[in-house]
């Protein structure tokens, strides 16, 4: 098989990279009226977390829509504007999760054929949920990339329509329909703070909003592993973006769409990049203040609030997209310990003590008088190298905030004052 030929297959007819389409506002127009009530029309309230941060923040909840994300939106008007060949043929995509569940759940509702290729990275609650909705699954490419070269070929031999899950004309404007929806729950605002990945879902909102207030900002949010939007911007068309391992699987896209780009890069305000600790933090105060759980890209354009890049928006009145709540138990697990660690609530410290009766006890009692909770203590000896008659004891416990760390790192360092090693790196 020749290059050409290769090439050839994996060419997406709806995603040129030498003629990109840029969507206009009648087609989210017709979006939101194609879609109707097949998907949730999401709240969007004033936050608790307002009085934390010094603004007015209103958070849109895009997770409650029926397969946890905005996904919906985009996939259910794609399949609804296929011709009834297509309709009978089906549709495969790749996705690393929402998407496949949002093509998956519509497409079962609307009697259409769905074959969905997902990375090896993909979350394993997504893929049984796709099982679950009766799409095709296939586990194939180590990338989102990978991924949709596969697709393609399938949609080759198979004759069924490939839908790219954020670069689609019809998957933007699906996506424009939240921006719709804040205009009018939220007439007054100063900004929206949208996560980006392949940049549909910003493209969407931007184009929306910008299109009826065009004077709110519109700012995008990446994780720090996956700047393919930023770097974009930068060279003033799409550019591969070398990806990493992050919280916000979701929004890990090394290539972001030709469309979406044409679409948003001039409605666009801003771009900042967050970090893993930073979303892992968001996740948590979504849990502990909004009672509500979301993914790691769901909770970016939080994140961007709690790490201190948007200081202009102190006073103002801010929608945040929280656009999906599909995140693995067990990640969850790992992600609030983290998250309790950024928060300085979860601490950990080596101190030597007498090795003598009363010597642990003595540090226990400090501990009891700070009214902090131990995790885990663990004592030794042989690793104590410069007294014979003190052990090693490494604790990790919880505190009420960071104020509380901070106290009781001083009570130990006037107990203990040569003997402290405090924080994670205390080896």
């Amino acid at each position: 098989m020749s290059t050409e030929e290769v090439e050839e297959e994996i060419v997406d007819i709806f995603c040129d990279s030498d003629h990109p389409k840029s969507v206009d506002f009648e087609k989210v127009i017709n979006a939101q009226e194609a879609i109707g009530d097949a998907v949730v029309k999401t709240p969007c309230r004033r936050s608790q977390l307002s009085d934390m941060y010094g603004m007015e923040i209103y958070t849109k909840k895009e997770f409650v829509q029926y397969t946890g994300s905005f996904k919906e939106r985009g996939a259910r008007n794609s399949l609804l504007n296929l011709s009834p060949t297509q309709k009978k043929k089906g549709v495969v995509a790749a996705s690393a999760g929402n998407h496949a569940l949002a093509l998956s759940y519509h497409g079962k509702c609307l009697g259409i054929p769905v074959y969905v290729v997902m990375p090896t990275i993909a979350p394993l609650m997504k893929i049984k949920a796709c099982e679950k909705f009766g799409a095709n699954i296939t586990i194939s490419g180590d990338n989102i990339i990978d991924s949709k070269k596969i697709a393609l070929k399938k949609s080759k031999e198979g004759g069924q329509m490939y839908i790219n899950g954020y670069d689609h004309p019809d998957i933007i404007a699906g996506q424009g329909t939240i921006g719709l929806e804040i205009v009018e729950q939220v007439p007054d605002l100063d900004a929206c703070i949208i996560p980006v990945g392949g940049g549909g879902m910003i493209a969407g909102i931007a184009l929306a909003i910008k299109t009826k207030l065009p004077n709110v900002k519109i700012i995008g949010v990446e994780p720090e592993h996956s700047p393919g939007f930023q770097a974009a911007m930068k060279a003033g068309k799409p550019i591969f973006t070398p990806t990493t391992p992050t919280l916000a699987d979701g929004l890990a896209v090394p290539t972001v769409g030709v469309n979406a780009f044409e679409t948003a890069h001039k409605l666009i305000d801003q771009i900042v990049t967050v970090n893993e600790e930073n979303m892992a933090l968001a996740i948590l105060r979504c849990i502990e203040v909004e009672k509500v759980v979301v993914e790691g890209g769901g909770a970016a354009g939080l994140a961007a609030i709690i790490q201190g890049l948007v200081p202009e928006l102190k006073g103002k009145k801010v929608v945040v997209i929280l656009s999906g709540g599909n995140i693995d138990t067990t990640v969850l697990g790992h992600v609030i310990e983290r998250a309790l660690a950024t928060d300085e609530r979860l601490v950990r410290f080596r101190v030597s003590v007498r090795d003598r009766p009363g010597g642990m006890a003595e540090l226990t009692k400090l501990l009891a008088d700070q009214n902090v909770s131990i995790v885990d203590i663990f004592h030794e000896r042989p690793w104590e190298k410069h007294d014979v008659f003190a052990a090693m004891v490494k604790v990790v416990c919880e505190t009420r905030d960071a104020k509380h760390s901070k106290e009781l790192r001083k009570a130990l360092e006037e107990r203990y004052p040569n003997n402290l090693k405090w924080g994670p790196s205390y080896d």
